[in-house]
């Protein structure tokens, strides 16, 4: 891509990157819990169920039952993360840690959301959606630590001061849908047009491990971009109930050429595939559910599943089948559930878990990403201002997870990961 083409892209995809925030949405992985406040107070359902211009983000297919839409929306996010390391060096020790507990900064982020969605006609939908994922995201104080080398600055996690990663990914994705046999079936497909950026700093003391030390830590920020799609369909099974798929693609994205020494495959960091289903029940007029499974295959992403091993092997970071942050597939199970309380106000609630992607024996490079959250409980509501404009509320609670296992460049050592998370989402829409 020559310089000329990455700006026109970048251009582009500008906006979509704003709503990744630069990366905090560490919530099953980096993934987000679901997308659009009526879908994350329900815990992220809504493959069988869609309900606004978002449904791009997930089952495209949904967007011929949503009519002309516009929705906006503004979430506030607090990731709470914290890392603990008890036990001191040893004569065996390679790369010790100083013991005690170090607590992420920036804690605090503001993510836009937006959707549009147009009915051609009584069979035919296009819409736009915009959004983001991240989760990679770290910042870790300068501190003094007293067991870096003499020739480092003696500050900081790993003894090259303040340290953290940041990762953001930003998607804009069209969307086109069809229906058939009345409405009862439904399909759609969607391109996804994506760009991430990532900066890292403070892993310079990595460098001996690293096939490219100058291109490891403290570059700057660099970019990636990639295309991809999502396909997805809905059927209605019964009166009232629909089951609804979606699968989106692997993402093959440029290289990050500034954190070749970094990343497996010289800079490689695709964005996984993932597969959704789900089915919704309209169990009377007031009151439906909806049950979803999420499937996000992180293991076929070299840079994010590549075990630590390798490194141990003499294998360096940023080399072919080189070390990563060794992180698992993940499935989620989403249960949620949604109450016309009366003609103005809609009542949510959800619960969803899933097992976090982290081994206790990587533990020591996921201090740079502890996305070990498992459990997310959320509620919400709508609440009918006009007859065509509605707001939303979705909040989640992500109770604290802890992953620990050993430092293993410094036998003995123990290394404690934590999360929690609190959310709150705004959406304003609009029917026209």
């Amino acid at each position: 891509m020559t310089p000329l083409q990455k700006n026109l892209f970048s251009g582009i995809l500008f906006s979509a990157l704003s709503l990744s925030s630069f990366a905090v949405n560490a919530t099953n992985g980096y993934f987000a819990h679901g997308y659009g406040a009526r879908s994350k107070a329900m815990a992220g359902t809504g493959v069988a169920f869609s309900q606004d211009a978002i449904a791009g983000a997930l089952n495209p297919a949904g967007l011929v039952y949503v009519g002309n839409s516009l929705d906006v929306e503004l979430e506030f996010f607090s990731p709470l993360r914290q890392y603990t390391v008890q036990g001191g060096p040893t004569p065996a020790s390679i790369f010790p840690l100083n013991s005690g507990t170090v607590t992420s900064e920036s804690d605090i982020f503001a993510i836009p959301t937006l959707g549009w969605s147009y009915q051609i006609d009584n069979q035919q939908s296009v819409g736009l959606t915009a959004y983001g994922n991240g989760g990679m995201n770290t910042d870790y104080e300068d501190f003094a630590n007293p067991l870096c080398p003499p020739a480092s600055s003696a500050r900081g996690t790993f003894c090259a001061g303040s340290t953290g990663v940041d990762l953001a990914q930003g998607f804009i994705v069209p969307s086109y849908a069809h229906s058939f046999a009345n409405g009862r079936f439904s399909l759609g497909v969607s391109p996804i047009f994506a760009v991430q950026t990532f900066k890292a700093k403070g892993l310079a003391s990595f460098g001996n491990f690293s096939s490219d030390p100058q291109h490891l830590s403290d570059t700057g920020r660099d970019w990636s971009y990639g295309v991809g799609f999502r396909v997805g369909g809905q059927a209605e099974l019964l009166p009232g109930l629909r089951l609804g798929a979606a699968y989106k693609s692997r993402i093959y994205m440029t290289e990050f050429d500034k954190y070749a020494g970094l990343f497996a495959d010289h800079g490689g960091f695709d964005i996984p595939d993932s597969f959704n289903i789900g089915l919704s029940w309209a169990i009377n007029n007031a009151v439906t559910t909806a049950f979803d499974v999420e499937h996000i295959r992180y293991s076929e992403i070299q840079s994010v599943g590549n075990p630590l091993q390798p490194l141990l092997q003499g294998i360096p970071l940023g080399a072919d089948h080189g070390p990563g942050f060794g992180w698992n597939d993940m499935t989620i199970y989403k249960l949620g559930v949604q109450w016309q309380q009366s003609k103005n106000w809609i009542l949510r609630a959800g619960l969803s878990y899933g097992k976090q992607p982290i081994e206790s024996t990587e533990v020591l490079f996921n201090i740079l990403a502890p996305g070990v959250q498992e459990w997310h409980l959320t509620t919400g509501f709508s609440h009918a201002l006009t007859d065509q404009d509605e707001l939303s509320f979705a909040f989640m609670y992500s109770p604290p997870k802890i992953v620990t296992g050993e430092n293993p460049l410094s036998p003995g050592q123990t290394i404690e990961l934590q999360m929690y998370q609190l959310s709150g989402q705004f959406a304003w829409s609009r029917s026209f």
